[in-house]
């Protein structure tokens, strides 16, 4: 009877001591959930605003975390029966967020990509046409939709508020960090520095990101087979492993067992990824 009371006791106060110490870190797990919720709302908000997306309220992101992992954590469980694949499932529902704006901003900066030529060509016929640099920007904004027209139409506002045209350029070509565009900016710049004639700098510029495009194009389709052969002998030791495995799953136990199997093993994984790496290397050409 004693040893009842006695066990009965400790196991109350072992609840009594979790209950307290579930109830002091309380305010300090919500204290820190409340500062990740607020930063994570900054930072989405600040990429939301680069991208000109107003139709889209951060917080409806935000809540996506808190409802895609536990969702895709039940899913992978159900589907795998194991709690490796409720973790899966958690960390894909986590990184869907990140992976939808980043989906979303290469979007943009790909119809950036596409209008920039046609935007030359306007700045240069506005130029000819009499117009000063700004005002043809003026025209720019006007006559493309967005992104061009966003972008360009920012640098305008900031022109009226007070910064130098040059500086504005500067701010552009940090937002949207690309080659073609960092070209058109530093020779706006060095021509408007030097006092050269920006209609036959737009005209060469034309040129060049044309030819530089076509040479990236002929460069990709030359270099395809070799992209395809490392994506191919990458996922062939993948199957083939998923393949002996479903027809014999203890085929690999020998190796599993014995210290030179498990070398062999560690050895063979880490070959197999210094492969993928060069044929990425070899097969990825820089101009």
């Amino acid at each position: 009877m004693s040893l009842a009371i006695l066990f009965l006791t400790i196991v109350g106060l072992v609840a009594a001591s979790v209950v307290l110490l579930t109830m002091a870190s309380a305010p300090k797990v919500e204290e820190k959930a409340r500062d990740w919720h607020d930063e994570k709302e900054r930072t989405i908000e600040k990429k939301l605003d680069d991208m000109f997306s107003y139709d889209k309220s951060p917080r409806r992101i935000i809540l996506l975390y808190y409802i895609l992992p536990p969702v895709l954590g039940l899913v992978g469980y159900i589907l795998a029966s194991n709690w490796l694949g409720a973790f899966a499932g958690a960390f894909v529902g986590l990184a869907i967020p990140n992976m939808m704006l980043k989906i979303r901003d290469a979007q943009r900066r790909k119809k950036f990509y596409d209008q920039l030529i046609d935007s030359i060509m306007i700045l240069s016929s506005a130029l000819k046409g009499g117009l000063s640099l700004l005002q043809a920007f003026e025209v720019l904004v006007e006559e493309m939709p967005a992104p061009m027209g966003q972008e360009i139409g920012l640098l305008v506002r900031e022109n009226r508020m007070g910064i130098t045209l040059e500086e504005s350029l500067r701010r552009l070509d940090k937002r949207m960090q690309m080659e073609d565009l960092s070209l058109v900016v530093n020779s706006v710049l060095v021509a408007r520095e030097t006092g050269g004639d920006l209609t036959k700098v737009f005209s060469r510029l034309i040129t060049t990101i044309r030819d530089n495009r076509k040479l990236k194009e002929s460069i990709k389709t030359l270099t395809l087979q070799g992209r395809l052969q490392g994506i191919i002998m990458s996922i062939l030791p993948l199957i083939f492993f998923a393949w002996v495995i479903a027809n014999n799953k203890h085929h690999f136990d020998i190796m599993l067992e014995s210290d030179t199997g498990r070398t062999l093993l560690i050895v063979a994984v880490g070959l197999q990824i210094v492969g993928m790496v060069l044929i990425r290397k070899f097969s990825i050409i820089k101009i």
